[in-house]
């Protein structure tokens, strides 16, 4: 498929607009497909409403994985699907960008991080995030730490 392709099938899904940053805010996911030009697509619509599969369900994440990746890329399990990479939050869209334009990468997908609010309210409900869906910095050494008592 063609990225015009990927985007007219994408924007028959949620609302799309032009972006003049990649940062999208909260509710929208950032997509590049080459050529300096990155668009947002709106998840709001394809968002639970209420309570509809607790707060994990309604991060922009989910939506993403659950309405835009599988139906349309046929991702079913993005921690196994080999074509799917994850680009930590250090690297910035930068690098999302190099990859696309470089042809290692499709299409590049940028998301709002995850707000504490959010991770409590999927903790508190004894919920589980979605995969890769934080990204914490700085990064806790492997180890095992001692303190005296």
């Amino acid at each position: 498929r063609t990225p015009e392709q990927f985007l007219t099938a994408l924007g028959a899904r949620f609302p799309l607009r032009q972006r003049a940053a990649p940062a999208p805010p909260k509710g929208e996911v950032a997509v590049y497909v080459g050529g300096g030009t990155w668009c947002s697509a709106d998840l709001s619509a394809a968002r639970p409403a209420g309570t509809d599969g607790g707060p994990a369900a309604r991060l922009d994440v989910a939506v993403l994985q659950d309405h835009l990746l599988a139906p349309l890329l046929g991702v079913a399990d993005i921690r196994t699907d080999p074509r799917v990479a994850f680009v930590g939050g250090a690297r910035g869209t930068a690098e999302l960008e190099r990859r696309v334009d470089s042809g290692a990468a499709a299409v590049a997908f940028s998301l709002a991080p995850v707000t504490t609010a959010e991770l409590f309210a999927v903790s508190d409900t004894g919920g589980m995030m979605p995969p890769k869906s934080t990204w914490f910095e700085p990064k806790l050494r492997d180890g095992l730490l001692l303190h005296r008592i």
